[in-house]
């Protein structure tokens, strides 16, 4: 039976205050969601650090350093591999990098820790990736001997990955998802590089990919600012990778807030606020932190669809710091600054996004809006998913001045007639499959 959900993004702008929303949930993503245990994070997170340094340049044996630190991650996911009946593999994907004369002293071997929890159906070949950076640092980049337990930045991450596993590793869905903890992100992005490159290589359908860094700290330094409501997720408008055609085609729509990464960002807000309560994710209109950068950022160059999931206030007295106290103050990332509730309810929200859009039906083709003659209606128009069955479709409405999506109108046709002008409003069209689950939305080209 088709489950209809109805958020509240419904009324947003459109009924009063006092309307009530309806929100449904998926009970199968609801009960994974609440699978996720903060004792678990802790548990992982608490081995993680005891490696002493994960510098992506340190010197390896068997209880310190990234490559042990990398056998900890490979085990613990191939710990989860025999409830997945064989679609879960593991495995470290190694590669050498040559010096830079900059992050790099030497041809140095790196490797990501990947976990494929491969897709129930044969014919769908979409493929979801979410990421953590199980590299750490103290305050000299180039230190390799001082412990750098890197407990928020990132092994909060790289445990929220490990939690993930444990849990969607015995459910199927049609697509595929892919865990990894990439190496050399405070190297200059190395491991996510490494992955993108070869996504566009092996020509993978890679539909979307997520980044955490950073989503166990709840207390900002400075300020003293406190709070695990709220979650950062950075995209881009403008596209890092823009052919000519791209360029053209946005300035004509005005769709600079309307990028392929924005819809990502809006899609994490809706439905990581559907299930995980007392959280509200926050779009950041940009790629990221303000002249920085995340394993995102690869992904972007190369064309695919990312973010960044971060937290809302960040501790400076903890990230990329010598562990030390100064004038009272505790520097060092440290297992004990974890707020371990918050990393929950953040590694909550990732599972249920990707879980969403797994099980989703690919998004509609060939999405376009008529233009054919002028007129305060707007006809929108769609062809049927490549992947999975779609028992209708979420056409999507906004003011122009709106960030989120305010009205949703459920059809099983593949095209409607709306009373509202192109000339205000923003739409978008979404595929629902049999459980509910929505695809990403797709904003319309013109047709001629």
């Amino acid at each position: 039976m088709r489950i209809i959900y109805l958020v509240s993004l419904l009324f947003w702008s459109f009924t009063s205050f006092s309307q009530v929303a309806t929100i449904h949930r998926n009970p199968e993503i609801l009960k994974m969601a609440t699978q996720v245990s903060s004792d678990s994070l802790a548990e992982y997170l608490y081995g993680l650090v005891a490696f002493g340094t994960r510098h992506s340049l340190s010197h390896d044996s068997e209880e310190r350093g990234i490559e042990a630190a990398r056998q900890y991650v490979l085990t613990k996911f191939r710990s989860f591999e025999s409830i997945s009946g064989g679609r879960l593999s593991s495995k470290i994907d190694y590669f050498t990098i040559a010096p830079d004369g900059k992050r790099v002293a030497q041809e140095t071997r790196m490797g990501n820790v990947m976990a494929t929890l491969k897709g129930s159906d044969p014919y769908d070949d979409r493929v979801f990736v979410v990421s953590g950076h199980i590299d750490s640092r103290v305050s000299d980049i180039m230190n390799l001997e001082s412990d750098a337990p890197g407990a928020n930045d990132d092994g909060s991450g790289v445990v929220a990955l490990i939690e993930m596993v444990r849990i969607m590793a015995s459910q199927p869905f049609p697509a595929t998802i892919v865990f990894v903890a990439v190496s050399g992100e405070e190297q200059g992005l190395i491991g996510a590089t490494h992955l993108a490159k070869k996504a566009k290589a092996e020509k993978w359908n890679l539909v979307a990919m997520i980044n955490n860094d950073m989503i166990g700290n709840s207390r900002s330094s400075g300020t003293n600012l406190r709070d695990n409501t709220k979650l950062r997720v950075f995209s881009e408008g403008v596209p890092l990778f823009e052919t000519d055609e791209m360029a053209s085609m946005r300035r004509q729509t005005n769709a600079e807030n309307d990028s392929k990464s924005r819809q990502l960002a809006r899609y994490i807000k809706e439905v990581g606020e559907r299930y995980v309560d007392h959280l509200e994710i926050k779009l950041l209109y940009r790629n990221d932190r303000f002249l920085r950068g995340g394993d995102h950022t690869p992904f972007s160059r190369e064309g695919f669809t990312a973010v960044r999931l971060c937290e809302m206030n960040e501790n400076y007295t903890q990230q990329h710091q010598d562990i030390r106290v100064e004038k009272g103050i505790a520097y060092g990332d440290k297992p004990e600054h974890i707020d371990f509730e918050y990393l929950r309810k953040n590694t909550a929200a990732n599972l249920v996004v990707l879980a969403s859009l797994a099980k989703a039906p690919s998004v509609p083709r060939e999405v376009g809006i008529v233009i054919s003659e002028l007129t305060n209606h707007t006809q929108l128009t769609w062809l049927a998913p490549k992947w999975g069955e779609a028992e209708g479709y979420y056409v999507l409405i906004r003011e122009t001045n709106a960030s989120m999506w305010e009205k949703k109108f459920y059809t099983k046709n593949s095209t409607i007639d709306l009373p509202y002008s192109k000339d205000n409003y923003f739409f978008a069209v979404q595929a629902v499959g049999e459980g509910g689950e929505e695809s990403l939305a797709v904003f319309p080209v013109p047709l001629r």
